[in-house]
This record gives C-alpha cells, sequence and structure tokens, in this order.
C-alpha cells in the first residue's frame, strides 16, 4: 500500500496552541508533519482554520469531539464546522459514566454511534471512538473496547491510542487485525512501565507489529502522534517523536 502520511493531535501542544495557533501550526508544518487532529479549535472560526491550514500545507486528520457536539442539533453544526476544515473524521475521545459505568451502557452506547455513523457515511464522513485505559480493563465479564466495537457497525472507527491501552493493561496491537478494517485513524503514543515520559521509540510498544497490521489489514489512513508527558518542551517532545518514526522508515 501506499505510504501513510503521519500527524499531530493538537492536544500534546495544547498551551501552545492557545498561546498562538498561527505560530503553532506553522512550526507543526516545518517539523515535517503532514496534518493535525485537533481538540478544540481555541476561539477560531472554520474559515480561521482552513486558512491556516492552507497556509501551511497541511490537511486535517481528525477532530476529537465531545458526544454532545454529535447528538440532535449540534450535529448539523459540527458537520459544517468541519467539512469547512476539510475534515472528515469526528472522534469522541472519552465519555461520561452513564455512557459507560456498565456493559449494559456500553451496549447502548454501540447503537448511539451505529445511529450516529449512519448519519454521517452519506455526508463522506466518520464517527468512532478513541480509549483511554478504562477500555481495557474487564467491566461485566468482557472488555469495555470488544464490547463496543463487537456491537458496532465496520463503518464505526477504532481510534487506536498504543500508550493508553498499555497503561491499561491491554496489548493494542491484536485488535487491529481483531476488527480489520477499522483502524482508519490511529494515534500512535508510547508507554514504559519505566519511564512515564518516554516518547516513541523509548517504550513498550511493538511499532514494527503495529505498522505491519496498520499497513496490511488496518486500512489506516493516518498515524497521528500524541505526546501527554514531557522530557523537554512540547514542542520539542512531538518534533522527537516524529524523527523517531522517520528512523523507522515512516
Amino acid at each position: 500500500m501506499s505510504r501513510i502520511p503521519i500527524g499531530l493531535q493538537l492536544y500534546s501542544v495544547r498551551e501552545d496552541c492557545q498561546r498562538d495557533l498561527a505560530g503553532t501550526l506553522a512550526q507543526v508544518a516545518q517539523m515535517g508533519y503532514e496534518g493535525v487532529e485537533f481538540a478544540g479549535f481555541y476561539d477560531h472560526s472554520a474559515e480561521q482554520i482552513r486558512q491556516l491550514l492552507d497556509k501551511n500545507g497541511l490537511a486535517c486528520c481528525g477532530s476529537h469531539q465531545g458526544i454532545t457536539t454529535l447528538l440532535g442539533d449540534e450535529l448539523d453544526q459540527t458537520v459544517e464546522f468541519n467539512r469547512t476544515i476539510g475534515n472528515p473524521y469526528l472522534i469522541c475521545p472519552g465519555l461520561p459514566a452513564e455512557y459507560t459505568e456498565s456493559r449494559d451502557a456500553w451496549l447502548r452506547t454501540a447503537a448511539l454511534f451505529n445511529e450516529i455513523s449512519a448519519k454521517l457515511r452519506p455526508l463522506d464522513m466518520w464517527t468512532g471512538y478513541h480509549n483511554h485505559y478504562v477500555e481495557f480493563e474487564e467491566l461485566d465479564g468482557e472488555l469495555p473496547w470488544d464490547t463496543f466495537f463487537g456491537n458496532t457497525d465496520p463503518e464505526v472507527i477504532m481510534q487506536l491510542d498504543t500508550g493508553n491501552a498499555l497503561k491499561g493493561g491491554g496489548d493494542p496491537v491484536p485488535y487491529v487485525e481483531r476488527y480489520p478494517g477499522r483502524s482508519l485513524t490511529v494515534h500512535l503514543k508510547e508507554y514504559s512501565a519505566a519511564d512515564e515520559k518516554a516518547l516513541i521509540g523509548e517504550g513498550d510498544v511493538q511499532w514494527e507489529e503495529l505498522f505491519q497490521l496498520c499497513e496490511s489489514v488496518g486500512k489506516t489512513q493516518w498515524y497521528i502522534v500524541e505526546q501527554e508527558s514531557y522530557a523537554y518542551p512540547p514542542l520539542e517532545c512531538v518534533d522527537r517523536c516524529l524523527q523517531s518514526l522517520r528512523a523507522m522508515g515512516k
């Protein structure tokens, strides 16, 4: 398959974005990132965001959306904003307790995401879910990750966060194969039991196996770097992560 581009989840550099979104996007592009995933828009309009992306030659490879922005009348507004910035991937990064407190709750949540997905696919847009660590801790006899993705339609994106899964005690890599074709965007985050500030390539993630599966059965369209702990300033951390991936041939 063709090479998978690498984007950055801007939550990694959120304080820089808050201070100077335009300058931060310029630095991210200069590092060599090809796209960015948003976790908030820092009081910028969709038109302003699109201008900044175009100016820096960046694609929008996703946005993290709270569940309420995907429901009711808010969904139309969310679709319009994200269409303007050129983003087809509307990913929910976490859920309130009522959606996740039991296996039955997860089953209801799966049904809800099927409904959202059915509204988005005719618009050539996708929804999906991004894990933290609790989805890999057993609940009512099953991992919530399996409860959710075992009961959602194939069009619902499985946005694996490698570091978060390992923190929860789960190995993220086999899930790319267990749910083939659903890893359209994947969060590349290191995890190290010995060093919480480890950068990509310095920890326990089995990168070679992950890349092999993403590039064969995962149908992955974007690798997205995310770093949430910092041995260096955040912008330096994400630069180092990208250079590590380049050294791996990505």
